[in-house]
């Protein structure tokens, strides 16, 4: 004999999720930068070579130079003519001394002084080196100040904004059983 057989059919439940993610906004606006620049500085100052030309000995060999100059080489060669004759008539008083000695007659001494007393160089000695040249130099005062830069950054903070997502939890199907007795015969 068959056994009535009892069905069971069972339908799960089923969720539905609908979600969208959240986003996310950044901006951050650039930073403000200012630069001021002092510019450097650079201060040369030079100075004009000195030269310096001194001829005045030249000048006195060739024209006896300043009165000042003449005057003190005609005056020093005086003293010196003056003691070479005095040097010289002493010599010849001596010889006149001795005027038994053969040779020291008085024409003989004095005969042969016949030579005009000369008169002192009033210029100076003459030389390839009178000119004396003198050239001075002075280095440049350099003066630098250097350039100087100021720097300064405003930061600005980032702008962040969430949009958030959406999130939708719904039955997409209920779960359920279902009993399905089975058929009974009523001929029995």
């Amino acid at each position: 004999m068959l056994q009535p057989i009892l069905q069971i059919r069972q339908t799960p439940a089923v969720i539905g999720i609908d979600s969208d993610p959240g986003t996310y906004s950044i901006k951050q606006p650039k930073a403000e930068v200012k630069i001021t620049t002092t510019p450097g500085e650079l201060n040369v100052e030079s100075f004009r070579p000195d030269l310096t030309i001194d001829q005045s000995r030249a000048r006195a060999a060739y024209n006896g130079g300043s009165v000042l100059d003449m005057n003190k080489r005609i005056y020093s060669g005086i003293q010196q003519l003056y003691l070479q004759n005095l040097a010289r008539k002493v010599e010849q008083g001596n010889r006149m001394a001795e005027f038994f000695k053969p040779g020291n007659t008085i024409a003989e001494v004095y005969g042969s002084d016949t030579e005009p007393n000369s008169f002192p160089e009033p210029r100076g000695p003459a030389s390839y080196d009178n000119v004396d040249i003198h050239f001075e130099t002075r280095a440049p005062r350099i003066e630098f100040r250097p350039a100087q830069v100021d720097i300064q950054v405003e930061r600005n903070r980032p702008e962040i904004e969430y949009t958030r997502g959406k999130l939708d939890i719904y039955m997409q199907q209920y779960a359920s059983v279902q009993f399905i007795p089975p058929e009974v015969n009523v001929q029995m």
